[in-house]
């Protein structure tokens, strides 16, 4: 196993990207060596900020909160998706992810199981309007996904959903399908293009929030050696 790491993750900072409606971010010193001897900061924001996962309990009212799952659930080997050559508020369906099925199987047969990741492209517009404009999934390509055994979909962009930000209500189709079988999603991955190739494992473990729906991340990925 070699010691390659990639950082999955976007900074959190005052310019973090947010989902419309969702909390802000801020992170302002509380105590500095200047003044008290130490440096501590007040941080604010969001279970859903930044680059974070999605437990069962954000779309089900008795599913699993983020503090009960267990740390296995998320680690996992990764399948990376190809499919940047999707434009602005395209869809995602089973006919772009099906030839990936087989290296599915594969790896959900390991013991870490395994983790589809879906490479957009879309992180290149992080902090701009034209983030809030990305491909998204299907609600049957989901639903595919989660009958193959997939422990968790990621993707580089807000939402697996489609954002609406003209005011109607957003189809949640895939936060219903995924969460609702118990697996995880993680939202605002980014430089998935580094992983394209070779086997990963990827680690997206969260904070222990108790009764919390979710929780920013520190996700990163590790090169691996499988059979």
């Amino acid at each position: 196993m070699s010691l390659a790491y990639i950082d999955l993750s976007h900074t959190l900072d005052e310019n973090v990207q947010i989902y419309p409606g969702d909390p802000a971010f801020s992170c302002c010193p509380a105590l500095t060596i200047a003044n008290d001897g130490l440096n501590v900061h007040s941080i604010s924001m969001g279970s859903h900020t930044g680059t974070h996962v999605d437990a069962p309990y954000h779309f089900v009212q008795d599913g699993a909160q983020v503090d009960a799952i267990p740390l296995s659930a998320f680690i996992g080997n990764a399948v990376v998706i190809n499919v940047t050559s999707k434009g602005p508020k395209a869809r995602i369906d089973w006919e772009d992810i099906s030839a990936y099925s087989d290296d599915i199987r594969r790896k959900a047969a390991f013991p870490d199981g395994v983790f589809v990741l879906l490479h957009t492209g879309w992180s290149k517009h992080w902090q701009s309007d034209a983030y809030l404009d990305h491909p998204f999934l299907t609600r049957d390509a989901a639903q595919r996904l989660v009958n193959l055994g997939v422990k968790l979909i990621g993707v580089d962009t807000l939402s697996p959903d489609e954002t609406r930000v003209d005011g109607l209500t957003p189809d949640f189709g895939v936060h219903e399908v995924v969460l609702g079988a118990g697996a995880l999603l993680a939202e605002n991955l980014r430089n998935l293009e580094a992983i394209q190739t070779g086997d990963w494992r990827v680690s997206a473990v969260p904070l222990k929030l108790k009764g919390c729906d979710g929780s920013p991340v520190r996700a990163f990925a590790q090169r691996v050696e499988i059979p």
